[in-house]
């Protein structure tokens, strides 16, 4: 008489491994990515709340150029991710970037983070 069988196959065991493997080869590729654009984000609003309504352009670039070194993300500066312009009186940052994250052999994982932010909305908030 023949016993059924339970369990998996030596083939779905490695099938198995190998999907577990790929997708954790990917979430260890975009989480760094991920964890700067809400640091940024935090930052960018932090500044922006904290200072007065006469924040210049310049003054909020060191700032956040300052804020980013201190957090430890010096891949990245202000200027190049964001565009900040003084609209009446109140800050307007538009930021957009990339990020290219090597996953395997030729295939890379690029990242696309983009984001307005006004000063007037996030102090009142």
């Amino acid at each position: 008489m023949h016993k059924l069988q339970r369990g998996a196959s030596y083939s779905s065991f490695l099938l198995g491994l190998i999907v577990f493997s790929i997708a954790l080869k990917v979430i260890v590729a975009i989480w760094p990515a991920y964890w700067d654009d809400h640091i940024i984000d935090k930052q960018i609003q932090s500044v922006l709340d904290d200072n007065a309504a006469a924040l210049s352009s310049d003054k909020f670039i060191s700032a956040m150029n300052a804020q980013l070194s201190m957090n430890n993300i010096n891949d990245l500066k202000i200027e190049d991710i964001a565009k900040v312009s003084n609209d009446g009186g109140q800050l307007h940052v538009a930021k957009h970037y990339e990020v290219r994250r090597h996953l395997l052999l030729n295939i890379d994982l690029v990242l696309s983070f983009e984001k307005n932010f006004d000063q007037r909305t996030v102090q009142a908030k």
